[in-house]
């Protein structure tokens, strides 16, 4: 193997099995076997490790991914997926490759791993591999350049392939392949699969593309998504299942990456892509996952690229490469692994590089370059530069994790300061802390002496050392609380206020309008589907367990606060400790006093203390509390720095090291403070000079190393810093609960950090990373603080997690909250949703999670978060809030979720869920008291009588009466009866029901309450209304209409307002008043705009098409009402509706006939044909594509009218729909046979399309409709043969259908067409034969009329074609007596003068008598079989 080659492949199944360090040292051999071979160089401390923090850097990224049980899609390139799913952070469990994967294969680029689960980091690939790749594609590129020149001939300077494989192309090829030849766009694939069947949900994924059809024609919102993902969206390909992406800057790849690692980009598409059905369902969402896939090579080409046009980023030294005699005196000696700053300084093969660990500065050749391949290092890098090298104090994690508890000394050792532990070989050392591998030092405390101090980690054997605990990693149990607490405004107590607020009700002061809830809007939504699934099963019953609360004390029904644990004894003790105040010293600066030695016994005797003690705290703190806490009487902090030196002076005096200790320690806080850095290092230097036993204070010890490690780092005292770093890291990061004391202990931690990046120490750097996170949110700096705290979320759930079951610390709730004061809804949204509520104390609970959810999802709405305003998506956190309120017996919580459960099923339509939750929360409320009892019970009444069961409701109203018997509950008692009135009223009591409308109206008269007055009145008009009396509803109605517009105007009173004007509209309409009715509901549709209530105003504009279309037509009007029902439509998403909508008005504007209305038309009808294309209904479609078709024939645009008609035509045979297909033939001909132009085109479609068809369907009515039309289209074209041929088959089909009617008019037809083709004796038989199937009476003056005209016509044929006079004479006399039945006097006239034409014809009817009332029996047999 060569310096150039990749490293091998490692069998992934064998890897999956090896623990995170063992793979490091894999990495390690791999690593130094490949540098073997390409010839010895300079080796570096660096080269001990691998160059990564993790094996990603040597896999392919989708073996890294989460498991997804498959390879990548068929027919695109390697892919890396990540999967999220609902219910179960974690992801779910899967096995990579496949049930027939073998563990010892190497790994094809499409695996995906479950060692890394739930996901993992978007790490970019090895540049030796992007500079291949870029080697092929100029062989690529070079091919085509030389054909589109005519030079097909001319061969490549260089086999591109060859010249990969024998030295790395230049930078040029690897510019040409970004720049010109690989793809700008990444292609992001999504799945929806079911967890419990570990396969596609193909009926959640084709609804995913139908929603993302209906985005393709508004894409606003799937732009702004992907523009907070940091990524440009190019296109959505909804058949493919995909979105095409691209990026123009590294820190949005980087961003997109993060967020890919996270599992954001999954649940964002989630959030994107799924209605509301879907979320009300609990059951489905705990049994899908989507899945998101990207193409890695893409994205890291992408990055590599704008990483190459930036021209300044840092590097890996690749060793064997070059050689260093050949670099001349410029050239950069660099080790294997070196960390390298290159910048371009405009060579073609050199580029300017700064060594990381030497600090020179000279030209590298490209092809020893490999780019960091993880942005965050290279932000961080590049954004916390200091100005010195690596120590080389840190080394690489070897195959040891982060372990606690005892080891061994493998040698003897002397300490060589009085802070080193000595110990001889053998002894057992107890671990203090933490023992971090790569780590010179860490403190321990040897056994056999009892000594403690600093233990260099190459004397002893950690083999008898445990790792930490399962899912612990890097920090202590006691550090995650902490970190997991939210700011207060974020927090458990604000989400539990604002959950309260959205569970008020006013339902016990304020009347309701019958059948009216503003906040409802009553789709469909089959309740069966939501309200299936074990959770909600479980959870409902488990309400029969509440009656045993009944004893449960006031302190637990409280307030979710009491929900914590029960008090340990160290909680009781620190309680006890608190009631003691720390010493306050008071600062006096008289002369006098200041040569007194007894003024400063008390302090020297407090800070001489020779252990750390609670009250310190405030001395070594961050905030400087001591200010306040430990010391007054000073005016300023001049006058204490003046107290604190005296006391320093008494106490060199005295002797008391330890008091001088501390006390050069806050002379130096107080100089750091007031930026005096040197000053400030004296006083440290001073107490690090004179201590001698410091390890019984060790966050005084641990304070003073790193405050005097960030000032020699600040002012660049390399030496000194590097003696003193091992210590100091050891002390940062080794000791569990570390207290910060400045802020300038930041940049020490970043040095630290910078050093683990350069090493690959990655449970080092997930450390540091973790500790510099807390210091940032405890400085307040959120926006400093999300790049490391995301990078910590991705370590720990991918690098240093074993399994997904341990991940060491979920920040999600901290990301949570800064995504929020970012305002980045949709992340943080999808960070909330990842939080799995670990019962952590002072941990977020699925309250908080619900809670903050609920506020989120608001904010993706665009809208506030109310009452009238409860999305879908929360619901199943809502029932895992209340779950944990349940195991808790936390009631009063549980009834505000019940509650807010009922609320939201209510606004979403699931009536039978409103009522269940509010049964329960009625449950509940008898545990708090009467009040609550009494509101939640009318709460229930109102969700029966929504859901039309006035049966219950009117039980709940009767017994709540009987509680209020007695008492002073006037408002009360008026819902009550309002509520009554309107149960009754649903039972047909009607008279029962007007009763106790005027109750309530009483009532509300005796309270002045004008709203209940005018809810009452209303309330009585439509009980009025509905029962006919349309003219008392009308009075009533005008009063309450009266009463609404005396009060203030709000929201919710103008909407019942709009409510009671549609009602008084009814009635005035009833009533004839079209105009007052016309200004009633146009006043509605006023009020309800003033609110932008998009509900209210459907309502209206309905009603208001209805009414100008059937009541009071008006086809402008109605145009223009249809059109704002179309906007309405629009705001609500629903497509079906706006389909339909458009439709309608599609033909109202072909009605006005216009050429600018036909074209206004035909645009309608081809948005409804995307629409209905999108939502797959075919029928619509297809009849969209019918009346595109008609309009272009209106439009004389005759060329696109048969594309159309085919269109539609084909939409039902594909759906082999063949009647809708027969009657589009239909159709499509008619157009054609009622037109005026190309009349002929029409038999294609009734004779080649429609009747085929028709005799497959074997509709024979229909067959004989069509050659009806085919024969009268042949009439009039003078088609008599093809005529003849039609009419005769038609004839033939009368017959089989045995309708009389239908078959006299084929006979009839048939007669015409013999007469057109001259076959008199025909046509007359045929007429005859249509005259028998009529009654033998004359039944109305139309058959009166039809035997005149057969008779004329009979006459008028046989006098002139057949030349017999007598027959002639007598078909004229039955025409005579027939026009003499109708009473025609014109028509008499006609034939008289008929008669007169013929020598001989009897003048009148009395020469056939009997001609007027019968026919003659044998014109029934006259006629001529078929």
């Amino acid at each position: 193997m060569t310096g150039n080659d990749s490293p091998p492949a490692v069998s992934i199944g064998f890897l999956k099995k090896l623990p995170v360090p063992f793979l490091s040292l894999a990495q390690t051999k791999i690593n130094t076997e490949s540098a073997s071979a390409a010839g010895n160089k300079p080796i570096s401390p660096l080269s001990r490790v691998s160059p990564g923090p993790c094996l990603a850097l040597w896999r392919p990224i989708s073996m890294l991914c989460h498991a997804a049980g498959r390879g990548g899609m068929s027919g695109v390139q390697p892919a890396t997926s990540f999967g999220t799913s609902y219910g179960d952070p974690s992801g779910g469990e899967h096995s990579a490759g496949g049930p027939n994967a073998s563990p010892h294969h190497l790994s094809s680029p499409g695996e995906e791993c479950d060692s890394c689960c739930p996901h993992s980091p978007v790490l970019l690939p090895r540049w030796d591999h992007l500079q291949r790749t870029a080697a092929e594609h100029r062989g690529k590129w070079w091919q085509e350049k030389t054909m589109a020149s005519g030079k097909a001939g001319a061969s490549e300077p260089s086999d591109p392939a060859t010249e990969a494989a024998e030295a790395l192309p230049d930078p040029s090829s690897v510019l040409l392949a970004v720049g010109e030849g690989f793809p700008p766009e990444i292609s992001l694939f999504f799945s929806i699969e079911s967890r419990s069947s570990q396969c596609l949900n193909s009926q959640l994924q084709e609804a995913a593309r139908k929603k993302l059809w209906a985005l393709d024609s508004d894409d606003r919102d799937v732009c702004a998504l992907f523009k907070e993902l940091s990524a440009r969206l190019v296109c959505m390909q909804a058949q493919e299942d995909r979105f095409l992406l691209t990026f123009k800057t590294l820190e949005e790849v980087w961003k997109f990456s993060t967020y890919l690692t996270l599992g954001y980009v999954g649940r964002c598409l989630e959030q994107l892509l799924f209605d509301q059905e879907y979320w009300l369902n609990s059951a489905l969402m705990e049994d899908t996952e989507i899945r998101v896939t990207v193409d890695e090579d893409c994205l890291s080409t992408i990055y590599m690229g704008l990483l190459l046009q930036e021209g300044n980023f840092f590097s890996r030294a690749v060793p064997g490469v070059w050689q260093s005699e050949q670099e001349g005196e410029e050239g950069l000696q660099l080790c294997k692994n070196e960390l390298i700053h290159v910048k371009n300084v405009g060579e073609e093969s050199k580029w300017e590089g700064m060594s990381l660990l030497t600090g020179q500065r000279g030209l590298v050749p490209v092809t020893a370059l490999e780019p960091i391949p993880h942005p965050f290092y290279q932000w961080f890098l590049k954004n916390y530069a200091v100005s010195f090298g690596i120590s080389q104090e840190i080394s690489g994690t070897t195959s040891q994790p982060i372990v606690k508890g005892r080891c061994t000394a493998t040698e003897d050792h002397r300490g060589a300061a009085w802070d080193e532990l000595s110990f001889s070989k053998g002894d057992s050392i107890e671990v203090i802390g933490f023992l971090i591998p790569g780590l010179p030092w860490f403190v321990g405390k040897c056994l056999s002496s009892g000594s403690i101090g600093f233990v260099p980690t190459r004397y002893i054997n950690p083999k008898a050392c445990e790792p930490l605990e399962k899912g612990l990693v890097f920090l202590s149990e006691e550090e995650k609380s902490p970190l997991l607490r939210i700011p207060c405004n974020g927090g458990e107590q604000h989400f539990t206020t604002l959950l309260g607020d959205l569970a008020h009700t006013d339902i016990t002061s304020v009347y309701r309008l019958d059948g009216f809830e503003p906040t409802a809007m009553f789709p469909k939504v089959p309740s069966e589907a939501v309200l299936h699934g074990c959770k909600d099963i479980q959870l409902l019953q488990s309400w029969e367990e509440i009656n045993g609360l009944a004893t449960t004390s006031t302190s637990e029904l409280s307030s979710p606060g009491s929900e914590s644990a029960p008090a340990t004894l160290e909680d009781v003790l620190l309680e006890k400790l608190d009631d003691f105040d720390d010493p306050k010293f008071f600062i006096d600066l008289n002369a006098g006093h200041m040569e007194d030695a007894d003024v400063f016994n008390p302090i020297l005797t407090f800070l001489n203390q020779d252990s750390y003690v609670p009250s310190f705290q405030s001395l070594y703190d961050l905030s400087f509390s001591f200010l306040s806490s430990t010391f007054y009487g000073f005016s300023d902090e001049d006058e204490l720095v003046l107290y604190l030196e005296t006391s320093r002076n008494w106490a060199k005096r005295t002797h008391s090291v330890w008091a001088h200790v501390r006390l050069c320690f806050l002379l130096g806080k107080l100089c750091i403070k007031k930026v005096k850095f040197s000053q400030a290092r004296v006083y440290f230097e001073e107490a690090m000079s004179i201590l001698d036993r410091g390890f019984g204070d060790l966050p005084l010890l641990a304070a003073l190393h790193v405050n005097l490690a960030s000032i020699y780092l600040k002012q660049n005292m390399k030496h000194k810093f590097s003696s003193l770093l091992g210590k100091t890291v050891a002390l940062l990061v080794c000791l569990p609960g570390h207290s910060f004391s400045s802020e300038n202990e930041l940049e020490v931690m970043m040095y630290v950090l910078r050093e683990a990046i350069a090493v690959g120490n990655a449970p080092l750097e997930a450390r540091v990373c973790f500790l510099i996170v807390k210091l940032f949110l405890q400085l307040g700096k959120n926006d400093e603080v999300l790049p490391f705290i995301e990078h910590l979320q991705c370590l720990t759930t991918t690098l240093l997690s074993p399994d997904a079951s341990s991940v060491p610390l979920d920040a999600t709730p901290i990301l949570s909250y800064l995504y929020d004061k970012k305002y980045l809804p949709n992340i943080a949204l999808a960070s909330a949703r990842l939080f799995a509520p670990s019962g952590i104390k002072g941990a977020p609970t699925p309250i908080w999670r619900a809670g903050f959810i609920l506020q989120n999802t608001s904010k993706l709405l665009g809208s506030q978060l109310e009452r009238s305003s409860i999305p879908a998506l929360a619901c199943f956190y809502l029932k895992q809030a209340l779950h944990f309120s349940c195991e808790r017996r936390a009631v009063p919580i549980q009834r505000t979720l019940c509650a807010i459960l009922s609320r939201m099923y209510l606004q979403h339509g699931v009536l039978d869920g409103a009522v269940c939750y509010a049964a329960t929360a009625v449950t509940l409320s008898r545990l708090m008291g009467e009040e609550e009892a009494f509101e939640s019970s009318l709460s229930l009444g109102w969700m029966y009588l929504l859901n039309s069961q006035p049966g219950p409701a009117a039980d709940i109203m009767w017994q709540l009466l009987r509680s209020l018997h007695g008492t002073d509950s006037v408002t009360q008692g008026g819902a009550v009866h309002n509520l009554l009135a309107i149960a009754l009223k649903g039972e047909g009591q009607v008279q029962k029901a007007a009763e106790n409308y005027l109750r309530a109206l009483h009532k509300a008269k005796e309270t002045g309450n004008k709203r209940n007055q005018a809810i009452a009145l209303a309330n009585l008009g439509q009980l009025s209304l509905s029962h006919g009396a349309s003219q008392l509803s009308e009075l009533y109605l005008l009063q309450s209409a009266q009463f609404y517009a005396e009060l203030q105007g709000s929201e919710d009173l103008e909407m019942e307002l709009v409510r009671v004007l549609l009602w008084l509209a009814q009635a005035m309409v009833n009533r004839q008043r079209m105009e007052d009715g016309k200004l009633c509901y146009e006043l509605a549709l006023v009020f309800a705009l003033k609110w932008h209530n998009v509900r209210s105003q459907l309502h209206v504009t309905e009603s208001l098409c209805h009414f100008y279309s059937k009541v009071s037509p008006n086809l402008q009007a109605c145009i223009t009402y249809h059109e704002h029902w179309v906007s309405l439509a629009q705001q609500l998403q629903d497509r079906e509706m706006e389909g339909n909508v458009r439709q309608t008005l599609s033909q109202l504007y072909q009605a006005l006939g216009t050429s600018e209305t036909l074209r206004q038309s035909l645009d309608c009808t081809k948005q409804s044909l995307r629409i209905f294309i999108d939502l797959e209904e075919t029928v619509k479609a297809a009849e969209a594509w019918l009346q595109a078709g008609r309009l272009y024939y209106l439009m004389q645009e005759d060329e696109l009218v048969e594309m159309y008609f085919q269109a539609a035509i084909q939409t039902a045979l594909k759906s082999e729909n063949f009647s809708l297909a027969m009657d589009l033939y239909e159709k499509a001909g008619d157009t054609f046979f009622n037109g005026s132009r190309n009349r002929d085109r029409a038999v294609e479609f009734y004779r080649g399309g429609a009747v085929p068809l028709a005799r497959k369907l074997k509709a024979i009515k229909t067959e004989l409709r069509l050659f009806n039309k085919l024969a009268e289209l042949q009439i009039g074209l003078q088609g008599y043969e093809k005529a003849l041929e039609f009419a005769t088959l038609a004839a033939r089909l009368s017959i089989r259908v045995g309708d009389q009617l239908q078959e006299l008019v084929a006979f009839h037809r048939l007669a015409t067409v013999y007469y057109f083709l001259h076959m008199y004796e025909m046509a007359e038989d045929c007429y005859l034969k249509t005259l028998a199937l009529r009654p033998p009476f004359l039944q109305c003056s139309g058959e009166a009329l039809y035997y005149s005209k057969v008779y004329c016509h009979l006459g008028n044929l046989t006098l002139h074609k057949l030349k017999d006079e007598q027959d002639a004479a007598a078909y004229f006399l039955l025409a005579l007596a027939a026009a003499t039945e109708l009473g025609d006097q014109e028509l008499q006239g006609f034939i008289h003068a008929k008669l007169g034409d013929i020598p001989g014809a009897p003048r009148g009817p009395e020469g056939t008598p009997g001609c007027a009332m019968y026919r003659p029996r044998w014109l029934s047999e006259g006629g001529h079989v078929v």
